[in-house]
């Protein structure tokens, strides 16, 4: 026979297990809350981590704008110096002398060429990238574009119009290949870029050439006079753009200059956001002697 103190433990316990179990307790599982789940996946739509400053996460934006400015050169560029060609010299310089094209400074204007400008991180991207092919070409043993860029997926037409073979060599790519005399070749580049690689001929060793390839597209190179220009660049959100020259002393070929509005840092890098519909034209920007190495 029971004693009624186990008696009593085993009613007390058969109540219990009625409501919260009769043995080891255990941590409940959450429930499942749609409505909630609803919520966070619309506010992760309309939110995106932009590469900014400190890496926080910034809205999107909406609509579209544009970025333009021109570069000039506060310094003397000095004269350019001549390459030594020693190889096909009846076709290599043949029209007149080849110089050193690393610091091409406008004489009338003091024009910066050849400076690149990009957004170093965009959210998303108003074109799709083109199928119509840009020609990188080369003749009297130079190539034509110093500073080239070109979409990550867009067909490059790699001429060689010299009566001569080339063997055009693209750092940082599979890219390295023989183009005879009068002939070229297509080529769709399938990795970005973080910053512009070298071109270069094994052949002609003192052909060279710089190339960028963006997956977006938004990346300018500076004309003869200086002038510079992005379209369809995202509003309404913070952009972090790179610029870069062959010579710039700065961080990684950044080229620094004194512009406290953009917080133009060491890098060389800004932060702005552009409104839908503008075209923000940064004016005048003064590259100042030491940041370009002559």
């Amino acid at each position: 026979m029971m004693s009624p103190s186990r008696s009593f433990a085993l009613f007390a316990c058969l109540v219990a297990a009625t409501v919260v179990g009769c043995g080891p307790r255990r941590v409940s599982s959450p429930v499942a809350d749609a409505a909630a789940a609803v919520t966070i996946r619309e506010g992760l739509a309309s939110t995106t981590a932009v590469a900014v400053g400190g890496g926080e996460a910034a809205a999107t934006g909406t609509g579209w704008a544009g970025l333009k400015g021109r570069f000039v050169f506060a310094g003397d560029p000095g004269q350019p110096k001549a390459l030594a060609v020693d190889k096909d010299t009846e076709v290599c310089g043949k029209s007149s002398k080849l110089f050193d094209r690393s610091l091409r400074v406008d004489a009338s204007g003091k024009g910066l060429a050849d400076v690149v400008v990009f957004v170093r991180k965009s959210s998303r991207v108003k074109n799709p990238v083109p199928d119509t092919p840009q020609v990188f070409d080369q003749k009297n043993c130079e190539f034509l574009t110093p500073v080239f860029a070109a979409r990550v997926g867009q067909p490059i037409d790699v001429r060689n119009s010299d009566p001569v073979g080339h063997n055009t060599n693209i750092d940082g790519t599979s890219f390295n290949q023989l183009i005879p005399a009068g002939q070229g070749t297509t080529y769709k580049p399938d990795t970005e870029m973080g910053a512009p690689k070298t071109a270069t001929c094994n052949i002609h060793p003192w052909m060279k050439s710089y190339v960028i390839f963006r997956k977006d597209g938004y990346v300018a190179v500076s004309a003869t006079d200086g002038s510079f220009e992005i379209s369809d660049l995202p509003a309404g959100e913070p952009l972090e753009f790179q610029v870069w020259h062959s010579r710039a002393t700065g961080s990684g070929g950044g080229v620094v200059l004194e512009r406290p509005d953009l917080k133009w840092n060491p890098k060389g890098r800004f932060v702005i956001t552009l409104q839908a519909d503008e075209t923000k034209d940064l004016g005048t920007l003064e590259v100042p002697a030491g940041s370009i190495g002559t």
